[in-house]
């Protein structure tokens, strides 16, 4: 009875080795449930940072899509502020997105390095434009209008409001009489100088004052609501865009990592082809820093391309999310369940590279 017992526990169910070792049967989510286990942890020790790149960590394991529905700076930031990653699209000019890149890159920052920076000569009805554009008219004023132009004041809302000419030149309002943080400084030693000083802004000076970066309460009370956000080792949040593989789209590429970018995502339902091997070669050659996420792939086959041309990270999924008509049109395709586990399994033990299930979810279910 006791041997009955025991041949019954150790086999009940497949290990997913086993499931998918047929070479002719494929899975969708619904074709596959998980068997219970002995829970012997609390829910707070549960964690779910994981690699979306080779190099890019997220503490929660969601990317919101590049569809120009889906993904422009408001989701890209509130998706990397709940510790996942926002993908902009490419359906706009470059120059769109591009600007969609730099507001997220300058939502939440540390060190602020190219704040909006005004001469003495704006008005502030340029701080009035400021304000409808970016939501904000705090801007330090330097002797050239740039960082790196020696501070001369700063303008915030105090300085501005119940002034009737609004073509008063800044250099009339602004507050002289600062609290500055000199170089060399930490982040942390900055933080805490801007939490002493009980200010709004706290810019940061090099020898004769020369403007180099700006630190802000906002960001400082940002980081305490957010403490699972995707940011650098600056606190800038990441942030993905996505490319076409055209050979016109690397002059868009560049202009996105010069912009920021954290990741390059080639946006193709059909990866496995001449056009994206050359444009992820290309894109290494060009800055070695910035992962590139390719795809899309099923099969072992088609990521061994995108891999060996330097892929940092793979999607998987050919007609299976919910208005995707690849497989119905073109019968090409597979269950995702199955492409899933076998491209996964492929990258990571032969190159050590995360893949990124893309299309099919239904449900939390399907995520687990």
């Amino acid at each position: 009875s006791s041997l009955r017992t025991h041949f019954a526990m150790e086999f009940d169910g497949s290990a997913a080795s086993q499931l998918f070792s047929s070479s002719c049967t494929g899975y969708t989510y619904d074709d596959l449930i998980l068997m219970p286990g002995h829970v012997d942890f609390k829910v707070s020790d549960v964690d779910l940072t994981c690699n979306i790149t080779r190099n890019i960590k997220a503490r929660t394991p969601i990317v919101s899509s590049p569809m120009d529905t889906v993904t422009e700076a408001r989701m890209a930031i509130n998706a990397a502020l709940f510790g996942g990653l926002g993908v902009i699209h490419n359906n706009c000019s470059i120059a769109e997105q591009v600007n969609e890149i730099e507001k997220v890159k300058r939502f939440e920052n540390g060190f602020l390095l190219d704040p909006f920076v005004f001469a003495p000569h704006h008005t502030l009805q340029d701080v009035d434009q400021l304000k409808e554009q970016h939501g904000f008219s705090s801007v330090p004023i330097t002797d050239n209008g740039k960082v790196g132009g020696k501070l001369l004041g700063i303008v915030t809302s105090r300085d501005t409001d119940f002034r009737a000419d609004r073509s008063m030149k800044v250099s009339e309002v602004m507050t002289t009489d600062l609290i500055k943080a000199r170089e060399p400084i930490s982040l942390s030693q900055a933080n805490a100088q801007l939490r002493q000083s009980k200010k709004g802004l706290l810019p940061v000076v090099a020898d004769d004052d020369v403007l180099i970066a700006m630190i802000s309460r906002k960001d400082l009370k940002k980081g305490k609501e957010y403490p699972s956000a995707t940011i650098n080792e600056n606190k800038q949040l990441l942030v993905g865009a996505a490319i076409s593989t055209r050979e016109a789209d690397f002059e868009r590429a560049k202009a996105l990592i010069d912009a920021g970018t954290d990741v390059i995502v080639l946006d193709s339902s059909q990866g496995d082809s001449v056009y994206q091997v050359d444009m992820i070669r290309k894109l290494k050659d060009f800055s070695k820093s910035t992962d590139i996420l390719a795809g899309n792939v099923v099969i072992a086959r088609q990521a061994k391309s995108l891999l060996d041309a330097g892929a940092d990270g793979l999607r998987v999924g050919m007609g299976s999310g919910s208005i995707c008509t690849t497989q119905e049109v073109c019968a090409v395709g597979r269950p995702q369940g199955s492409a899933v586990y076998h491209v996964a399994k492929y990258a990571k033990d032969n190159f050590g590279v995360p893949v990124m299930a893309d299309g099919g979810i239904q449900g939390s279910g399907h995520i687990m």
